[in-house]
């Protein structure tokens, strides 16, 4: 026990000297792009299309602290059962600082606890729901997992539900409560932009504070909501605080102006005594990503590229000799909206069919429209045929002939 405790002792130290020695670290010059930040990985996303706009060290794995219990929140939330009872077990009631200080048998709602989880970030609160929900905070870690993939998170590892520092062996390889500020900031995007519990989500992480008491009635508890950078900045809507010894101060958070949605992740953004390092780099990615970036929708492209029409071939056109060919149309599904540079454009290909064999019934696939961005796909739409047409045959033959000669001998 007592080398454990000068190991934690130890890596605070060297924590803290890294904080106390450093100066903010400049991201890779790209023109006009955000420098000097302190985060060591930090990620600016578009929300609605999940597009990266900037990053630095993106892609780094660093553990995340308290950030992990938004992943906690929403897998919460969608299990609907805000009005069940949850018991508080050994387990929940040993964690560390910050904590509710619930006791062995102590009965919640799960609502109630959700507001003790985001508001101020219980580390006890998080492992009551985790095992409520997953029965055990190891199968809850795996749902959260589960999720996170789902997601398309490849560098991200659950092991705990409050973000409390943590390793495992998993198949014969070690695994560490981590995850890449990208990672993070899809995460924080599935919260609020994707998820089905989206606005239960966005309702919790926006309340200023909250008031309940156990079931039986017997203690309140009051949370206030330490998300400062929610009275910082218009139209800041939701975000999560974190800090470990290992993580250093985490923040992700969402601001939604001028029909903008813009999602931030820091990890390792200082140590003590540099609290406000967070919200420094948060305000400054976000000011950047509002004056560079515009809203632009994949209706406003020139189309002028793809196919209208396509030949069939040994299609029954209106006249013998005549070219066969057939309408082509887009399918275009719910509009999609992206956030680019004045000097960004979007590159539309047509990858299909050059033509088309008969017979070709109406609403057959042809092919297809791909939208890129700096030769990355965003959206896709298919191009399919407008109409029929039939197959030439001997009854159609014959009939072109009689049309054809019968006119000359009436001639």
């Amino acid at each position: 026990m007592k080398k454990n405790k000068w190991k934690k002792i130890l890596s605070f130290f060297l924590a803290f000297c890294m904080s106390m020695f450093s100066f903010p670290v400049s991201a890779a010059e790209k023109g006009d792009e955000p420098e000097n930040l302190y985060a060591l990985s930090a990620a600016l996303i578009d929300g609605e299309s999940g597009r990266v706009l900037y990053e630095k060290n993106g892609e780094e794995k660093r553990p995340m602290a308290s950030t992990t219990k938004i992943m906690t929140c929403i897998l919460t939330l969608e299990s609907d059962c805000l009005e069940e009872i949850a018991e508080t077990s050994e387990r929940a009631a040993k964690m560390p600082k910050v904590h509710l200080g619930a006791s062995v048998g102590e009965r919640f709602y799960v609502k109630d606890l959700l507001y003790s989880l985001m508001l101020e970030s219980h580390n006890d609160s998080a492992v009551i729901l985790a095992e409520h929900v997953g029965g055990s905070v190891e199968a809850f870690a795996d749902k959260m997992n589960e999720k996170a993939k789902e997601i398309g998170c490849e560098d991200t590892w659950f092991i705990t539900p409050n973000g409390l520092d943590a390793k495992e062996e998993r198949e014969g390889e070690e695994k560490v409560h981590e995850t890449t500020a990208r990672d993070l900031a899809q995460i924080m995007r599935y919260c609020i932009c994707l998820s089905p519990a989206k606005e239960q989500f966005l309702e919790i992480t926006q309340t200023p504070s909250y008031h309940f008491c156990d079931v039986d009635g017997k203690r309140e508890f009051a949370c206030r909501n330490h998300n400062a950078f929610l009275s910082m900045m218009e139209g800041a809507i939701s975000g999560k605080t974190g800090f470990t010894a290992q993580a250093g101060y985490c923040y992700v958070g969402a601001v939604r102006k001028d029909g903008k949605t813009l999602i931030v992740a820091l990890l390792g953004c200082g140590w003590p005594n540099n609290k406000g390092y967070k919200w420094s780099d948060t305000k400054k990615l976000m000011e950047y990503g509002l004056q560079k970036y515009n809203i632009h929708s994949f209706d406003e492209i020139d189309f002028s590229q793809y196919p209208k029409k396509m030949t069939v071939l040994g299609g029954q056109n209106k006249k013998l000799g005549e070219k066969a060919e057939i309408s082509l149309s887009r399918v275009k599904g719910e509009e999609k909206k992206i956030l680019l540079k004045d000097d960004e454009k979007v590159e539309v290909n047509y990858r299909g069919k050059k033509c088309l064999s008969a017979p070709v019934k109406k609403g057959e696939k042809v092919g297809k429209l791909i939208y890129k961005v700096d030769g990355e796909v965003w959206y896709k739409e298919e191009i399919l045929a407008e109409e029929t047409m039939k197959k030439i045959d001997f009854p159609w033959c014959l009939k072109q002939v009689v049309k054809r000669y019968g006119n000359v001998e009436k001639n």
